[in-house]
């Protein structure tokens, strides 16, 4: 029986993942950054100008499911483009991006480490609702 660290294991196989200087470097070229955390975890705190779209509702966003009674968000409206992926330790974020692939999505990366990762890094952080 596969464990949840197995499909994450899995998932990196087909996935690329970057640090946190190549992060910055996508942050400041206009990259869209999805924090896949919770609401509660994203306003505690989360990277600047990352938008929340909660890892259980991330694909239905991608075409703005009517089941979870949303719209797409433009974060997720440009399939050719990179997209980076983060939440709290790298492991959500990994399934999201191998989920994103398998939709379509051309490059979508994931931070390794996570927020976490980002904060012990000392990169930027904000809290509070999205912009």
């Amino acid at each position: 029986m596969k464990t949840a660290q197995d499909l994450v294991l899995d998932a990196k196989t087909r996935i690329r993942e970057i640090g946190h200087q190549e992060m910055l470097a996508l942050q400041q070229a206009g990259t869209p950054i999805v924090d896949v955390r919770e609401p509660a975890e994203y306003l505690e705190g989360h990277i600047p100008g990352a938008i929340n779209i909660p890892r259980g509702v991330l694909e239905f966003q991608v075409d703005g499911h009517p089941a979870v009674n949303c719209q797409q968000d433009p974060a997720l409206a440009h399939r050719g483009s990179a997209l980076v992926l983060c939440c709290r330790s790298g492991a959500r974020s990994t399934l999201a991006a191998d989920a994103l692939r398998q939709l379509g999505f051309a490059e979508p990366l994931s931070l390794v480490g996570g927020f976490s990762g980002w904060l012990a890094a000392a990169g930027a952080v904000t809290a509070g609702e999205q912009p």
